[in-house]
């Protein structure tokens, strides 16, 4: 792997209901989300441009995906955590872990999505 890329290029974040997963997300995060699908997968892709800094994702639904708290924690860039946190808690989302500095690298917090998924948020200086 070359040292001038990141070592995540995509994350996928399983669903029960595409729809309602789809609209909490779309709402929290102020982005829109194109549907797809991929055999018996139901997808919700976030926006992403090749070659840009950061992993593009999915929402998905499908045979194996099942939402928890444990495992991978995926972090979504934002401009104000706590924005993102009164659109959450407005669309059945639930804060975990409050905002916390992690020093020269901003801010981060948990919460749970309208799924039962542990997702986090980091805001920059």
């Amino acid at each position: 792997m070359s040292h001038k890329t990141n070592s995540v290029n995509w994350f996928e974040i399983p669903v029960n209901d595409l729809q309602r997963a789809k609209k909490f997300y779309e709402h929290v995060l102020q982005v829109e989300l194109h549907e797809e699908n991929m055999g018996p997968m139901h997808m919700a892709w976030f926006p992403h441009e090749q070659n840009a800094t950061g992993a593009g994702g999915t929402l998905v639904k499908g045979p194996g995906f099942v939402p928890s708290h444990q495992g991978t924690l995926v972090y979504f860039t934002v401009p104000s955590i706590e924005d993102a946190v009164t659109r959450l808690s407005a669309k059945g989302g639930r804060l975990l872990m409050p905002k916390m500095s992690i020093g020269q690298w901003g801010f981060i917090a948990n919460f749970e999505d309208c799924e039962g998924n542990r997702v986090a948020l980091h805001e920059m200086k």
